[in-house]
């Protein structure tokens, strides 16, 4: 009916169809065999029967059968075996049919792949690629050596400046703390804001040395060593 219609089977529905056939073939030949068999055994009972009723003769007749029966046997199980042969030269086909269509998919695939990569072309975008990095890492190093620049300044000199004083000052104050604690002296010292020479320091310290309560040579040295400090 396929010419009928005009209906052209592809390779894959052929030999899908065959196989079916071939399997349908082997159990037809295998429902024989058993029938084939089982007379077998019918004809082996018959014959025991008879040749104990002593009727040789059918029981020759019987043993020919038998003879014919096995022999059948042996075609059909031939005939199974070379079909199962078949069957699976064909599922052997369907297999490479299968695997040379994927590899004609793989094929086409690679083969559009392979056009639509053009080798001259990803060479030069990567060395466009290579050489605007290396334009974009030198940018960014002229771009710090910029800022570090505009960073150290004035504001850094003065910022320093503030640190030295501020250490200067925290100097003084502990000086001042340590002169705190010693006795006191007729002279009182003068203000933090006032500039005295050390001349003057010693020469009151040793005044009021000679007054008897005044302050001693360590006290006169340490007041000198902390105008020393304010004045720098």
């Amino acid at each position: 009916m396929e010419w009928l219609f005009g209906k052209k089977l592809t390779p894959e529905e052929l030999l899908r169809k065959n196989q079916r056939a071939l399997n349908k073939a082997m159990r037809d030949l295998d429902r024989e065999k058993q029938k084939m068999e089982q007379q077998e055994k019918k004809i082996i009972i018959d014959i025991k029967k008879l040749a104990k009723e002593g009727q040789m003769d059918a029981v020759k007749i019987m043993a020919r059968d038998l003879v014919r029966t096995r022999r059948y046997e042996k075609k059909f199980m031939l005939m199974r075996a070379n079909i199962q042969a078949v069957s699976l030269k064909i599922q052997t086909l369907r297999s490479q049919n299968a695997m040379a269509q994927a590899m004609k998919g793989v094929t086409r695939a690679m083969a559009s792949m392979n056009r639509q990569l053009n080798l001259p072309q990803i060479q030069r975008i990567l060395q466009e690629f290579e050489k605007q990095s290396e334009i974009m890492d030198m940018k960014e190093e002229v771009m710090n050596d910029a800022i570090d620049d505009a960073m150290e300044g004035d504001e850094d000199e003065e910022e320093s400046d503030a640190i030295v004083n501020q250490v200067l000052d925290e100097l003084g104050l502990q000086l001042g703390d340590t002169l705190s604690g010693l006795p006191a002296a007729g002279n009182a010292l003068p203000a933090s804001g006032q500039k005295q020479p050390a001349a003057a320091a010693a020469a009151a310290a040793t005044t009021g040395g000679n007054n008897g309560g005044g302050l001693s040579d360590a006290d006169a040295d340490l007041q000198a060593r902390l105008d020393n400090l304010r004045r720098e």
